[in-house]
C-alpha cells in the first residue's frame, strides 16, 4: 500500500490534505482562544459587612450571590437552645461546633455558629443550658446556606450537620420567621475557637459552545488526513484485486494453451 502511497499524485493529495488539516485544526484552535477570551470571571464581593436584613429576608433561599457574605446585626442569644454539631473540621483537626439560637433586633430567628471545641466536654461546657435571654449584642459573621438534614442515626444525640430546619426542631420556641441559612460567627464565644470559614473563591464561567466547536474542528483535521489514507487503501485494494484477475486469467489462457497442444 505504502508503494501506492509514494507515488506523486498521492503525495500530492497528502500535501493537500495536511494543508486542510491544518487549516481545520488553526480553527480549532481560535475557538479555544476565544473560550477562554469570552470566560466570565465571577466576582463577587463577600468581604465587605452588609447588614443581614439588607443582605437577605427571613424565609428567603439562599442564592449563589448571597452565599458566603459577610454580615453584621444585633441579636440575643436564647440561652438552651445551642445545638452541639460532631465532626466538623476546623483548619486540620476535627472537633465540636456549638450552634446558637439567636433572635435579632427585628424579631427574627437566625442560627450562628458560635465557635469550635476540640473536644465535647469544651463544647458542652458552652452549650449548657441556662435561663433567660442574654442582652442584646453585636454580630459579625458569614452567611452560609443551610446543610442537608443528616441521613444517619441521630437519636443518640449525635448530629454533624448544619441543617437549619433540623436546629428549629431543636429549639424551646417555634420562632414566627427565621432566616433559611445560618452565620459562621467571626468572634467566637468565651471558651470557643473562631471556626474558620474563608472567602468563597471567585467562579469561572467558559464558554463551553465554543469548546464543542474547537472539538469538531479537531475531528474535522483528523478526518482530512483519514480520507486521504482510506483513498490510498481503496486504490491499493483494486490494484490488488486487478493484479489478481490478470493472474488469473493469464493463468486460464495458459491452461488452455497446454491443453490445445496436449
Amino acid at each position: 500500500m505504502w508503494s501506492v502511497a509514494r507515488r506523486p499524485q498521492w503525495i500530492g493529495a497528502l500535501v493537500l490534505a495536511l494543508v486542510i488539516a491544518a487549516g481545520f485544526a488553526a480553527l480549532g484552535q481560535w475557538q479555544i482562544s476565544r473560550s477562554i477570551i469570552d470566560a466570565t470571571v465571577v466576582e463577587r464581593d463577600t468581604e465587605t459587612v452588609r447588614t443581614l436584613e439588607s443582605l437577605i429576608e427571613p424565609g428567603s433561599s439562599t442564592t449563589e450571590g448571597i452565599a458566603g457574605h459577610m454580615v453584621s446585626f444585633d441579636g440575643t442569644l436564647v440561652q438552651g437552645d445551642s445545638s452541639i454539631l460532631s465532626d466538623r473540621i476546623n483548619g486540620r483537626d476535627t472537633g465540636y461546633w456549638v450552634m446558637g439560637h439567636v433572635v435579632t433586633s427585628t424579631g427574627a430567628s437566625v442560627a450562628v455558629a458560635l465557635g469550635w471545641s476540640p473536644t465535647k466536654e469544651g463544647a458542652d461546657a458552652v452549650a449548657a443550658p441556662a435561663m433567660g435571654i442574654t442582652a442584646l449584642v453585636p454580630y459579625v459573621g458569614r452567611y452560609l446556606p443551610t446543610e442537608s438534614p443528616q441521613d444517619s442515626d441521630f437519636e443518640n444525640g449525635e448530629r454533624n450537620t448544619a441543617s437549619v430546619a433540623a436546629l428549629i426542631n431543636e429549639w424551646s420556641v417555634a420562632p414566627d420567621s427565621v432566616y433559611g441559612g445560618y452565620i459562621v460567627s467571626a468572634d467566637p464565644a468565651p471558651g470557643l475557637e473562631a471556626i474558620q470559614s474563608p472567602a468563597p473563591e471567585d467562579e469561572v464561567t467558559i464558554n463551553w459552545l465554543n469548546i464543542f466547536y474547537a472539538v469538531e474542528w479537531v475531528v474535522f483535521a483528523v478526518f482530512a488526513v483519514f480520507l486521504w489514507f482510506r483513498l490510498v487503501r481503496d486504490a491499493w485494494e483494486r490494484e490488488v484485486e486487478f493484479a489478481a484477475e490478470d493472474a488469473a486469467e493469464a493463468e486460464a489462457a495458459a491452461l488452455a494453451v497446454r491443453a490445445e497442444v496436449n
